[in-house]
């Protein structure tokens, strides 16, 4: 199975968010399985200015909405892999400070950008030699190389399958109507069926109708985007393609999150002895300028702040944290009303409370670590990561029943907590109440050792390595195969 994987951020040469994590791990993980795996990428120039010993592979000259306009590959690998990685070169569209914006705003030709990264990748490959059996996009960047296979003359692309994967249905790629000739496309293509949506060019929507076979990141978030509450204007769409549409939950790498050879880690542990646990939870107190006593409850939270990761019913509650005697730290950056409003929950609550504003990929593992909770309140989630990564450091997770969080985190019943299978706290309406709740559960859990090993034992067995997701993609390559008769059914 040849697999090219595109993607507009791949780690650990280009990130913002979980999307690069999948980028990175994904066809690594597909490779150990056996495809011939490629990822095109676009070259940032945050990944022109690394560590990364890239070589030039050749150029191409991107035809459709750019005639002529000439770009260079460049080739380099994924580290600690056999993935080839190939990126698109235009100064023009990404020698720039951000991926997608700065200072919080998108840049404003972001169709044209990720339009002609599309043209590029697809144009590469056509002259690179190599052929692919499949083709596997991420989100809206991404979108157009569906629309792209099935519009262009070319019969090499007729039998290539084509997967699209929505990683977060929220961002769609929405431009303005006058921006549709820069897309290369028919003008019959910019009609309600397509690419127009309430008067704009939604890039997503094109991918969503053209690809072969659809994918998000959990079985319940490929069932709550098909309603009105979290299917953002698409549910329609989705669920006429609904049987072509599967949900798949994220993996993890565990040579980078298992405390049990964890580089970041002041000491390391695993089921079978729990010190280190106890050695990284000390760390992490006198870190944060937090009481360094071990029986007290510390929480964590490790995330975007804003609304979707439920940073509202955190801050609606976050006094109630020392009145329990219970210890809270929180690291992430987001709306600067959340941050504003944490930071002085600190302030009022010192030993207790304690705020890191920014990005501290360290202090990220150290929290993992070094809680015994960790808060997930999200108002929707489509995959989620840090709950499977909390699970594999024995640090017990509390979250809300969505998205990825619903197929991870068996809710503490007495009949869960029997059968040896709950490993969180989970709730359902959100609400501070509702929330409260829930850590108020666990907190009762942690002062009975016995309840809070069960729940630690279970967490830490589970399995949510890419190897398992892996093979459940390969199902869906052969799948959008055979939709293009490329294989018996």
């Amino acid at each position: 199975m040849r697999v090219l994987f595109v993607s507009s951020e791949v780690g650990p040469f280009s990130k913002t968010g979980g999307l690069a994590d999948v980028s990175g791990a994904l066809p690594a993980a597909l490779a150990r399985a056996g495809a011939d795996v490629r990822i095109v990428t676009p070259l940032y120039r945050s990944v022109r200015q690394g560590p990364w010993h890239l070589r030039p592979a050749g150029e191409v000259r991107v035809t459709g909405a750019f005639p002529g306009e000439r770009v260079v590959v460049w080739e380099g690998a994924v580290p600690g892999g056999n993935v080839a990685v190939w990126f698109v070169d235009h100064p023009g569209s990404f020698d720039r400070p951000g991926l997608y914006g700065e200072s919080g705003r998108d840049y404003p030709d972001n169709l044209e950008r990720f339009a002609l990264f599309c043209h590029a990748a697809l144009s590469w490959v056509q002259v690179s030699g190599w052929q692919a059996d499949v083709v596997h996009c991420n989100d809206w960047q991404t979108a157009l190389i569906p629309v792209y296979l099935r519009t262009w003359p070319d019969p090499r692309w007729a039998p290539v399958g084509c997967l699209l994967t929505i990683h977060n249905l929220a961002y769609q790629g929405l431009f303005p109507a006058e921006k549709y000739p820069h897309l290369g496309l028919p003008p019959e293509l910019y009609s309600p069926r397509y690419l127009e949506f309430w008067g704009r060019v939604n890039l997503l929507k094109g991918g969503l109708a053209f690809a072969d076979v659809l994918s998000t990141v959990s079985e319940t978030y490929a069932r709550e985007i098909q309603t009105p509450e979290l299917g953002c204007g698409l549910d329609g769409v989705l669920r006429e393609r609904a049987a072509d549409l599967y949900g798949i939950l994220n993996g993890v790498d565990y040579s980078v999150w298992d405390p049990r050879n964890d580089q970041y880690l002041p000491a390391r542990y695993g089921p079978e002895d729990l010190s280190g646990k106890r050695v990284c939870k000390a760390a992490l107190q006198e870190e944060m300028g937090l009481r360094t006593d071990p029986s007290v409850p510390l929480f964590g939270m490790v995330s975007r702040l804003v609304e979707q990761k439920g940073v509202d019913l955190v801050a609606a509650c976050v006094d109630r944290f020392p009145a329990a005697a219970a210890e809270l730290v929180i690291l992430g950056t987001g709306d600067p009303t959340y941050e504003e409003v944490l930071q002085q929950a600190a302030e009022r609550h010192p030993g207790w409370v304690a705020v890191r504003i920014g990005f501290d990929e360290r202090l990220a593992h150290w929290i993992e670590a070094g809680c015994d909770a960790f808060l997930m309140p999200s108002r929707y989630e489509p995959s989620g990561l840090n709950q499977l990564y909390s699970l594999r450091y024995g640090t017990v997770p509390v979250v809300r029943r969505t998205g990825g969080l619903a197929d991870s985190v068996v809710d503490a019943t007495p009949e869960a907590l029997a059968r040896g299978q709950a490993n969180g706290f989970v709730f359902d309406d959100y609400s501070p109440e509702a929330f409260w709740s829930a850590v108020q559960r666990a907190l009762a859990a942690y002062r009975d050792p016995a309840t809070w090993g069960r729940l630690l034992r279970a967490g830490m067995a589970a399995d949510f390595s890419w190897e398992r997701t892996a093979a459940r993609y390969l199902d869906l390559y052969r799948l959008a195969r055979r939709k293009r008769g490329a294989v018996p059914s």
